[in-house]
């Protein structure tokens, strides 16, 4: 041992950062242009990573995919291959960037999770609604609250614009069912979609006004009744922003091209969110239908 010597003193290792730019959905812009708030990760999966941002407001869950992963309408798509991450490992996403790890990214352009419709004549969904229910009936991926009171009671309850039913159903489905994206609330959510777009392309007030009281009860205490993941998609959902695969369903209802695909394409996504949601698009549009 040298007298008079310290061992030295170890250095702190700099990640270096790596920039890249990604494919991002417009109801992330509000989140991804406010100032930077720290974040942490939810959950992680080959396919796609879930980061929570701490606001004070509604829930904000950021979904960080690769290209062949489902289009959540609060994804960031990325060309290659997701970063590494464990969950609880923390982020920050504002000003313009997400930053997890070494990485830090931003949008370098923007897709639309909810376009319009354009006007649909409500004939044709008249048309669309058995077609809908056929297609459901004969399906093998069932619905995860298949045969639930609830969702009868939100479907007569929509029908007959019934707020008081709808809304006491909507609150037996909120988080209802296991998972990241319970039953209940994919149910719902395609609900949303439906009421707001089908409603706005038929010229029903009516459906529109619906979800408009149905969004406020649904997003009222989402974030402390179902997961973060599922709360900010009833949210979007609200705003009638969706996966490409609900809207495909919806343009085929509105008769912009074949139904019956579209469905097939919707129903496989995860473990029975497909099937909810179509659930809650059947529901939505027999409701236009209805109160046509």
């Amino acid at each position: 041992m040298t007298v008079g010597t310290r061992p030295a003193a170890r250095r702190a290792q700099v990640r270096p950062t790596t920039h890249v730019t990604g494919a991002a959905s417009t109801a992330l812009r509000p989140v991804l242009e406010s100032p930077r708030r720290p974040a942490r990760v939810l959950a992680a999966f080959p396919a796609g990573i879930y980061l929570e941002v701490r606001t004070e407001n509604e829930p904000q869950v950021v979904a960080v995919i690769r290209g062949d992963a489902v289009r959540l309408p609060n994804s960031i798509v990325l060309s290659g291959a997701v970063p590494e991450a464990a969950m609880g490992d923390d982020a920050a996403v504002g000003d313009g960037t997400i930053r997890l790890g070494g990485l830090s990214l931003s949008a370098g352009r923007w897709w639309n999770p909810a376009p319009p419709l354009g006007p649909a004549e409500p004939g044709l969904l008249a048309l669309a609604a058995p077609a809908m229910a056929a297609a459901l009936d004969r399906a093998a991926r069932r619905p995860g609250l298949d045969g639930n009171g609830a969702v009868a009671l939100l479907a007569d309850g929509c029908a007959r614009g019934s707020l008081l039913d709808t809304i006491s159903a909507a609150y037996r489905l909120i988080g209802l069912g296991p998972g990241l994206t319970p039953s209940g609330d994919d149910v719902l959510a395609g609900l949303l979609v439906a009421l707001r777009h089908l409603g706005t392309a038929a010229g029903v007030p009516r459906a529109v006004h619906l979800a408009d009281w149905l969004a406020a009860a649904v997003t009222f205490d989402a974030r402390t009744r179902t997961t973060p993941i599922s709360a900010t998609l009833l949210h979007c959902a609200a705003r009638g922003e969706a996966s490409p695969e609900v809207m495909s369903v919806l343009r085929g209802m509105a008769g912009r091209h074949p139904l019956e695909p579209a469905v097939q394409r919707l129903l496989p996504l995860g473990h029975t969110s497909g099937a909810d949601l179509a659930c809650g698009l059947r529901i939505g549009l027999d409701t236009v239908v209805s109160l046509a």
